[in-house]
Parts: C-alpha cells; structure tokens; sequence
C-alpha cells in the first residue's frame, strides 16, 4: 500500500481522529472534577450552567449564580442553550452531562484542525498546513481546555478559524452567497462570544479592500454579511429589550468585568473574592440591586477608582498586556500558591509568543496580505482584556494562529503559495 500524500483529505480525518481520541482520553480521567456538587456545582460550566438549569426547569433564560433572580443578559444566548439541551437529554449536573459537554468541546477542539490546515496551506503552503494541524492536534492548552473546561472557549476557537478561513476567500471572491455565510456564521459566533467582534469587522474590511484593489464590486457583498448578521443577533437584542425595557447589545455585564480588574487590589490578575459567584457581600449587593442595578454600581465604583487612580490602571493595563502574550503575572509566593503551573506557562507562552511574532515578521517581510489579517486578530483581539481584567483562558480563541506562526517560522524557506492570477512570489 502506498502512503497518502501529506496535502490528502485523508490526512487532514486522519489529523482529527488522532486529535479526538486523545483528548478523549483526558477527558476520562477529568470528567470527575465537575460532579463536584459544592456551590450549587459550580464547577461544571459556571453560570452558563445556571441558565441552562433555569431554562430546563421552565424559568426561562435567568438566574446566572445561585438563586432564582430572574432574566438575566450575564451572557449570549448560544452555550447555554447547547448546555440545557444537553441536560434535557441526559439529566442536569450528571455524569452524562458532564461527559456529553467535554465531548463536545473535544470535538469542537480536534475539528479545528481542519481551518487550521486550510488556512495555513492558503497562507503557507503544504508543508507548513500539515506540521500546524498535528501540532494542534498536540497543543497542551487545546487539550486541557477542551477537555476540562466547559465553556464557550474551544467552541469561540474553532467559529473564529473558520471565520478567519472564510476572510481568506472572500479577499478574492465578491460572490454573494459566500457572504451571506460569512454574516450568518459571524453572527453566531458574536452569540457564543461577542468578544470576536474586536476582530470581524476589521478582517471583513481588510477583505473588502481586497475586493476595491481588485477593481471587484465590494459594496453590495459587505452589505449582505451586515444584514445577515444583524438578522441573527437582532432577535436576541429584541428579547433582552423587551425584558429589561432598555437597550442590551450582547451582554450587560461589562461594569462587573471592569470592576473586576479595576479595585486596587493587583497581586492576581482576576481579583479573588469580589464576584458575586465567589463572594457572599456581593452575592447579595446582586440579589438585593438586581442584575441591571449591580451592574451599573459596579461600572461606578470602577470608573470612579479608575479616574482617582490613572497611574495604577495604566501599569495595571501594561501587566495585563504582558501577561496576555507571556502568561507572566508575578513570581510572588501567595501568587505561585494559588497557579502553581505559571513557571511553565510563562515559558511556554513566551516562547510561542516569539516564535509566531517571528512568523509574523516573516510574513510581512514577503507578502504584506498574507501578513495583515494575523496582524489584526493578533493586536486587536485582546485589547478589551487589557483594560478590564484577564483570565487565563482568554487567549485561547487565538492560539491556532499563533500555532501557525510559530510553525511557518520554523519551517525552512520556500515558496508562498499562488495567487488568484497566477502571480507568485518566493520568500527566499
């Protein structure tokens, strides 16, 4: 028998099978941790848990901590959606739940070595598509994440690369129907995490400029995506309008995650203790002022400590920064006691920080289009963090390009893939 060629489809099933059955396997000995029936069970998906609690037991899309409070907007209606209907058919904060959620997020995490191929082969070629996908298939953090945390992350990680994909395509394509996908798949993805909305529309106009150089019609392409994703988030917005009689965008809870970076106090990068999940004064300051009354105390308290204390929000803004693209925080003994993993993270992070920032370096070195839609989700994506608070699962979204960064700097030089137009350029 002969061996597929590396660029096969059989490859790429081969990449993802391989990815599954081995976060499949942490997902074995993992799953216990989030039976754990302390606060409320807490640990298995937090308060996406709570509304997908609340929506099985018919009180509808609320009460996001420990007690029935009503509507809440605490977060976009997607994940919890998928939780609920997964406790619907196997039983709320049981082992097959448990199993189910961490299988799908295996799942969502090994096919992302699918967009991962096809954007690195788009961008780099054969080789460094392949060597990409299976180091995704191996990432630590892609396999931890996926595989024992229940969140909206390796699900926000896998719609971005496509979306990313997608930009790749429509850079050369005005075809209507390609943008129409790329409004709809936008707009779901701003209902798992609105977050990727630091980077969509600045990708869908680097791609619309693409088209105007080209001398192709731009225009009317862009407006379908933008009607097609108002379509689908405008019945959430009608519904939280309609609920709390005021206009909410995705989320209402941005005065908390300001507050939450922004009090002072500075020797973890998320201040313990002062949520309302982990915090029994702020618990019932949320119960007793309700979800929309404690979040606008909190965004006062922040503002008003932010504008006494610039100095201290602009370091405090630059550590969040470094630590984004380093995962170092303090090397203090109270800090290490409570992430006793950051001596590896922070070598680990820094080294791929700088290996991608290569590949970056590289790319803008030989061709500036290829190099400016990393650019832009690497520098733009995180600058809401900077000034609210980190976590350190915020990055994660983006780490499959800095995989493919990292992956194009070590490989050894060649030729960058053709182009619409048959114009190739070497990178020698």
């Amino acid at each position: 028998m002969t061996r597929p060629p590396l660029n096969s489809p059989r490859t790429c099933v081969f990449t993802v099978v391989v990815s599954l059955l081995l976060r499949f396997g942490v997902v074995g000995f993992l799953y216990p941790e989030h039976l754990n029936p302390d606060r409320g069970f807490w640990r298995f998906a937090g308060e996406a848990g709570k509304i997908a609690q609340s929506l099985v037991e018919g009180r509808g899309f609320g009460s996001p901590f420990f007690a029935d409070t009503g509507p809440t907007a605490l977060m976009p209606p997607v994940y919890p959606y998928l939780i609920a209907g997964v406790f619907e058919f196997f039983g709320t904060y049981t082992k097959a739940s448990a199993l189910v959620m961490l299988s799908l997020d295996s799942l969502f995490s090994a096919l992302t070595c699918l967009p991962i191929y096809f954007i690195a082969r788009k961008c780099f070629g054969d080789r460094v598509a392949v060597i990409a996908a299976w180091t995704w298939a191996f990432f630590p953090y892609a396999i931890y994440f996926s595989a024992d945390f229940i969140w909206p992350t390796v699900l926000t990680t896998l719609l971005l690369s496509l979306l990313f994909l997608m930009v790749l395509h429509l850079a050369s394509s005005s075809r209507l129907s390609l943008w129409l996908g790329f409004g709809l798949l936008s707009g779901l993805a701003t209902l798992t995490e609105p977050i990727v909305l630091s980077v969509l529309p600045l990708l869908g106009g680097w791609a619309c400029y693409r088209l105007y150089r080209k001398n192709q019609r731009w225009f009317p392409s862009a407006a379908v995506a933008a009607l097609a994703l108002a379509a689908f988030i405008s019945p959430w917005f009608i519904r939280n309008y309609r609920t709390f009689h005021k206009p909410i965008l995705f989320r209402d809870n941005f005065g908390l995650e300001l507050y939450v970076g922004n009090n002072g106090v500075s020797w973890h990068w998320a201040s313990p203790g002062i949520h309302p999940s982990a915090s029994k004064t702020e618990w019932q300051e949320f119960v007793s002022l309700g979800e929309l009354g404690y979040m606008a105390r909190k965004q006062h308290e922040a503002a008003e400590f932010i504008n006494s204390h610039r100095g201290w929000f602009i370091w405090m803004s630059l550590r969040r920064a470094v630590y984004f693209w380093t995962n170092f925080w303090s090397l203090d003994r109270r800090y290490l006691a409570e992430e006793p993993f950051d001596p590896f993270n922070i070598f680990f992070s820094t080294a791929l920080t700088v290996r991608a920032l290569a590949g970056l370096r590289r790319a803008f070195r030989r061709r500036l289009t290829v190099a400016v839609p990393y650019a832009i989700v690497l520098f733009f994506f995180p600058v809401t963090y900077y000034i609210t608070h980190m976590q350190d699962y915020y990055r994660r979204p983006i780490d499959p390009f800095f995989v493919i960064l990292a992956v194009y700097a070590l490989t050894p030089r060649g030729r960058l893939p053709e182009q619409p137009g048959g114009i190739r350029q070497d990178y020698s």
